[in-house]
């Protein structure tokens, strides 16, 4: 099985020691995105409705870089600084996840990092 490291410049560099998105196989498992503007590396402007939007728009960037599509999610954590934002985010989740919604988990942390209020990871894969 081959493993190849995904990068690309129109999502947020990582933030540490690890990859935007690992393709091993025909998986691809993408980092946790947070509401970083690829072009600035600043948290976008707003609340958890922006940083929503911005947190899927940089995961589409990482999935397309490797040749996928939110079409191709099969599991996503969303990590949440409140769970009250809950209902919100789903709307605005429902919105990119038109086809069938991938399996999920949605957790509320303690904090997340550069003060985000929301992350979320995917697995996708080709079938």
């Amino acid at each position: 099985m081959t493993v190849t490291q995904i990068i690309t410049d129109k999502a947020p560099a990582a933030i540490g020691p690890y990859s935007q998105a690992i393709l091993a196989g025909d998986t691809l498992y993408c980092s946790g995105q947070i509401p970083l503007v690829a072009e600035t590396g600043e948290m976008v402007a707003g609340g958890v409705a922006e940083q929503t939007v911005q947190v899927l728009t940089n995961l589409q960037q990482v999935l397309a870089a490797a040749g996928f599509s939110l079409d191709m999610v099969v599991k996503t954590t969303i990590y949440l600084e409140d769970l009250a934002n809950f209902v919100l985010v789903n709307e605005i989740y429902a919105k990119y996840f038109t086809a069938t919604a991938p399996a999920r988990a949605t957790v509320q942390v303690a904090a997340l990092p550069k003060g985000a209020l929301i992350e979320i990871d995917a697995v996708a894969c080709r079938a």
